[in-house]
């Protein structure tokens, strides 16, 4: 039987809502979307979106960490950002937190995010 295990640390925001921070089976890790909010205030970091996306990734490195996996094991990546004009900064940072064979990646601009963050980041990884 396979098993769908949730996933929680500490060392990223909890969540907020009906959702868990992560799933993971035997194969992979489904991290929910990640806001640009403090582990501990559960407040948005900033309005900058560098800023932003850096915390995005920090809370995404700390969920994978925890279920066992790594951003070097992440497949499919979904960023979902609210104008597009932010992408080039967005991308940048994005850039200094993968390795080559980068994942693959979707992004969306929306209208709206939770908390009233700029960007928000999904994955899926390997486990290791």
């Amino acid at each position: 039987m396979k098993q769908r295990t949730p996933v929680s640390t500490d060392q990223a925001p909890a969540a907020f809502g009906p959702f868990s921070q992560a799933i993971k089976n035997e194969m992979f890790v489904f991290v929910t979307g990640q806001l640009p909010l403090d582990p501990v205030s559960g407040k948005l970091v900033s309005q900058n979106v560098e800023e932003q996306t850096h915390r995005v990734l920090q809370n995404l490195k700390a969920i994978l960490h925890e279920a066992g996996s790594s951003l070097d094991q992440v497949v499919k990546a979904t960023v979902f950002i609210t104008r597009m004009d932010d992408f080039d900064k967005m991308n940048r940072v994005y850039a200094t937190y993968f390795t080559k064979p980068f994942p693959a990646r979707s992004c969306i601009e929306v209208s709206g995010l939770a908390k009233g963050a700029n960007v928000e980041i999904e994955a899926i990884a390997l486990l290791q």
